[in-house]
């Protein structure tokens, strides 16, 4: 039942040491889900997402689906399930923010910090089968329903966007270091993992608009990052390497914003020289272009001397002066990728 999984998670959460030492990084760039150590109550989190994929079995082509009564049953209490696992979560989101704002010595507020970071790894889990389930072409084959994916995807935004504002109460605070180029910061997280087809999809947030370059001023802004596995034709790495064994390689896309000169607006600047419309905000989402150093290099010592990998940005997709969700983002990234694999 819910309750016991909720009360072992807490309990989990509770006992959890100040520092991450048993913990992987829930920040690092390549998280991967959750691993061995997990206790069987994070497992539990699979199930219902799991139940409900399987139990939207394919139709005869040209024909509805329908479910059986038990099978109806079913999808609907994994559903409920699903929903009371995301309301746990948030309840200790809540809680981690009225322990902020009640704590009372300076050795509290920085333990209760490192259970941000356990926190957020905690959640990761839940992350991964809710954008797996709702996104995986493998669902195509399982047909589950499209109301059902967008009531997943719907609690996934929740879910972010309550962490999202935790973990800037607490760096407002002073707590917590959103500044990416330091080590212990918790400038974003991962939001989830998905298979697209050949691709392997893992998505991050940034907490707040973050400088593109950490020792450049690009003017760009970034606010989500992709970061996309896809394994390398087979043939090309037989035929370059005479090795049959599966190569991968992952690119980066980002969702960004610029603000760009507006050629329209009135010379009417206040007292600070910026003038109200004299910039217009964009949106977009594009790929990282390795600049430095040089991707087709064969020296290691250009990458072992590169402090800072240096980098441009390539847009591919403009999306407008509305800030766009981290699920619309992803929905939109989801089908340049694929539209891109079936070209």
């Amino acid at each position: 039942m819910m309750t016991d999984a909720g009360e072992q998670l807490e309990v989990q959460l509770d006992d959890c040491p100040p520092g991450r030492e048993t913990f992987n990084d829930p920040l690092q760039e390549d998280a991967s889900g959750p691993d061995s150590h997990l206790s069987s109550a994070l497992r539990e989190l699979e199930e219902p997402l799991l139940l409900l994929a399987d139990v939207a079995l394919a139709p005869p082509c040209g024909r509805a689906v329908f479910y059986s009564c038990p099978e109806a049953e079913r999808v609907e209490r994994s559903l409920q399930s699903v929903q009371l696992q995301l309301h746990f979560l948030l309840s200790k989101a809540d809680d981690l923010h009225d322990c902020l704002l009640g704590g009372q010595g300076h050795v509290e507020r920085e333990a209760l910090a490192a259970a941000i970071s356990s926190l957020l790894y905690t959640c990761q889990p839940y992350f991964n089968h809710l954008e797996s389930t709702a996104r995986s072409t493998m669902a195509q084959y399982t047909h589950v329903p499209a109301d059902m994916c967008s009531t997943l995807l719907d609690f996934s935004q929740q879910l972010c966007d309550k962490l999202e504002q935790l973990v800037l109460t607490y760096a407002s605070y002073g707590l917590l270091s959103l500044n990416e180029a330091e080590p212990d910061s918790a400038s974003h997280f991962c939001v989830g993992q998905t298979q697209l087809g050949q691709l392997k999809l893992t998505i991050f947030r940034y907490c707040q608009p973050t400088p593109y370059l950490s020792r450049a001023n690009t003017q760009l802004y970034k606010r989500m990052r992709w970061n996309v596995e896809r394994v390398r034709d087979q043939q090309q790495t037989e035929e370059e390497d005479g090795d049959d064994e599966e190569e991968t390689f992952t690119d980066y896309y980002f969702l960004c914003y610029e603000d760009i000169p507006n050629p329209h607006a009135e010379a009417n600047e206040d007292s600070e020289g910026v003038s109200d419309g004299s910039v217009v905000r964009m949106w977009s989402i594009g790929q990282w272009v390795q600049a430095n150093p040089d991707p087709s290099t064969e020296d290691i010592w250009d990458w072992i001397l590169c402090e800072v990998p240096q980098g441009g940005y390539n847009r591919l997709l403009f999306l407008g002066h509305d800030e766009p969700s981290s699920r619309s983002a992803t929905d939109y990234l989801q089908q340049l990728l694929l539209s891109c694999c079936t070209d």
